[in-house]
């Protein structure tokens, strides 16, 4: 399994970096994404210990372990800043809160993050066609999501992938370890969202080889 959408408690995840990773192991995972929610505010205080608690756990080498960060209803004036400043401070990747249908998120942020050159959309919410092919050309995923609430709209992100080719990436966004779904049962959600066996085969793919095209510092 390969998900680098999750949480721990250096943001409102249940676990500490340690027990989080454990729980991912055991529930099948080989590649794990650290990825707490964090504005221009929190960015270092969420991303220095998770950094280390990634460094100590590959040091091992039993499953790969990235850190990433979850930009969460930060402005759309503040999304590049932010963007900047994460990758600055260590983050592996930036995963963006997306319009989601189900939280008050400010009108423009799919467009703010795709322009911010972000990595991940996370659950998108209605997306508009031409913000999809803006995030197609510039090779930014889409996330089909398993959360309540946020997977709502995964028939519609499918759809809009397919019909523009944009990439398309699996996130749990796992609070506690009762969400981090096994491949099975991520591929269920995924064929839900109306993704063929096919398609998803070509979606973790792509997962992992953009999780194993980061470089380690």
């Amino acid at each position: 399994m390969i998900d680098l959408h999750t949480h721990t408690i250096l943001s409102d995840g249940a676990l500490i970096p340690a027990e989080h990773i454990r729980r991912a192991e055991t529930a099948g995972y080989r590649y794990l994404g650290i990825s707490d929610h964090a504005d221009l505010a929190t960015l270092e205080m969420v991303l220095t210990p998770a950094i280390e608690a990634a460094r100590r756990e590959n040091e091992l080498g039993r499953m790969r372990v990235l850190v990433g960060v979850e930009l969460t209803h930060v402005r759309c004036e503040h999304i590049a800043e932010a963007t900047a400043l994460a990758r600055k401070l260590g983050a592996q990747y930036v995963i963006c809160h997306g319009e989601t249908i189900v939280e008050p998120v400010i009108e423009g942020t799919n467009r703010a993050a795709i322009d911010a050159g972000v990595d991940i959309l996370a659950h998108p919410g209605l997306i508009s066609q031409e913000d999809a092919a803006l995030a197609a050309e510039r090779g930014i995923r889409l996330e089909i999501s398993s959360k309540p609430g946020h997977s709502l709209t995964n028939g519609h992100v499918a759809r809009m992938a397919e019909q523009i080719g944009a990439k398309l990436i699996f996130g749990s966004d796992a609070h506690r370890p009762d969400q981090m779904l096994t491949r099975p049962r991520a591929e269920q959600v995924c064929r839900g969202a109306g993704l063929s066996d096919r398609q998803i085969a070509d979606m973790f793919a792509d997962a992992e080889n953009f999780a194993l095209a980061i470089r380690e510092d």
